[in-house]
């Protein structure tokens, strides 16, 4: 046992050694709006998984042994409503031959467990391998509320199943009065060169942490949460939050961030929530995965890769592009696949963007 300790207080002082937050509270200077290079490489492709009777969100694909692409993703049902993900989500697994699809269902991967802390519904997928094992981290709740929302883990020798769920979530809410004392959820990993496991997810607070005041319909914000094995136990960094954007004002969030490696660098990708606007997405970069850079442009609006009907009734998130997940091969992105309201189902389908 103290060894253990002893191994965990390692691998929280070899991550937080750096000290500061680039994006901590205190920054209060709007960043100037510049395109990143990551924006400017996205070709729109299409949309995929246009499901009857469905609404589908959250698609984050792996390629598989076999060569073709796995894309795990949330759906429920059209009379639900957009809200039906709260309560009534499950996570679907499917399978093409190429990126853009088209894509085949092939079995429910993690459903609602009556009776469990994910007894109501099980969203956010984020799927990756560890070693040899299939890790799906993802969010359920108990009773169909966000005060519940917490991240979980599944894990399966193959991208078939069986998934194995521990009882318990992986990430517990923090104390009253912590930056995430309402929630965990949106969850991101990273397996790092010396083994380390990294798991980024989104929190916020029924009070402001700073103030103790209540927030503007709560503030989201990313923290970390470090372990020795990808199953835990996770420790949370002591620097959380380390995106906040709230210093700037105005209900200044994000969320849905993807983060990962590439050629030894930190990368993030999510979707703004009024830093520029409501419609585009983020894009920032760290050297050590605690300080970030001031964001750019990730990603624009739907409307400006492709021409769209008419909102239809009722979507008000009609246009935006939400939940970026990468497709990566040989730990570099080549596709970027999101969620968008409307398509031929006037629900919710994925949307897929190659990167040049």
């Amino acid at each position: 046992m103290q060894r253990r300790q002893f191994l965990q207080a390692a691998t929280i002082a070899a991550i937080t050694s750096s000290g500061s937050q680039a994006l901590a509270r205190t920054t209060t200077e709007q960043p100037p709006r510049i395109e990143s290079d990551f924006c400017k490489r996205l070709q729109p492709l299409g949309r995929i998984l246009e499901l009857e009777g469905y609404f589908v969100w959250c698609n984050t694909p792996i390629y598989g042994p076999d060569g073709r692409v796995h894309v795990f993703y949330s759906r429920w049902p059209k009379g639900r409503g957009m809200g039906g993900w709260l309560n009534a989500c499950e996570i679907a697994h499917a399978v093409a031959d190429q990126p853009e699809g088209p894509y085949e269902t092939l079995d429910v991967a993690v459903a609602p467990r009556p009776g469990n802390w994910d007894a109501t519904t099980c969203h956010n997928p984020h799927i990756q391998q560890v070693d040899d094992k299939y890790c799906l981290f993802y969010m359920g709740n108990r009773n169909g509320r966000t005060n519940t929302k917490r991240v979980g883990l599944a894990i399966a020798d193959s991208l078939d199943g069986p998934w194995r769920r521990a009882d318990e979530p992986l990430l517990l809410p923090g104390d009253e009065g912590a930056w995430d004392d309402h929630c965990t959820t949106n969850p991101s990993f990273i397996r790092a060169a010396d083994g380390r496991c990294l798991l980024y997810y989104k929190g916020w607070n029924d009070k402001d942490y700073v103030t103790g005041k209540p927030p503007i319909r709560g503030n989201r914000m990313y923290g970390l949460a470090v372990a020795d094995s990808v199953e835990g136990p996770y420790r949370k960094h002591p620097g959380n939050p380390l995106v906040d954007f709230s210093g700037l004002g105005e209900n200044q969030q994000c969320e849905d961030a993807y983060v990962w490696l590439e050629d030894g660098r930190y990368k993030m990708i999510a979707r703004d929530m009024g830093v520029f606007d409501h419609e585009v997405g983020l894009y920032m970069e760290s050297d050590d995965g605690v300080q970030w850079s001031p964001p750019k442009v990730g990603y624009y609006p739907l409307k400006h890769y492709v021409d769209q009907p008419p909102a239809p009734r009722g979507l008000r998130r009609y246009g935006r592009l939400e939940r970026p997940q990468l497709l990566m091969r040989d730990g570099r992105p080549t596709h970027l696949f999101s969620s968008s309201q409307g398509g031929e189902q006037q629900t919710a389908s994925g949307f897929v963007f190659a990167l040049a």
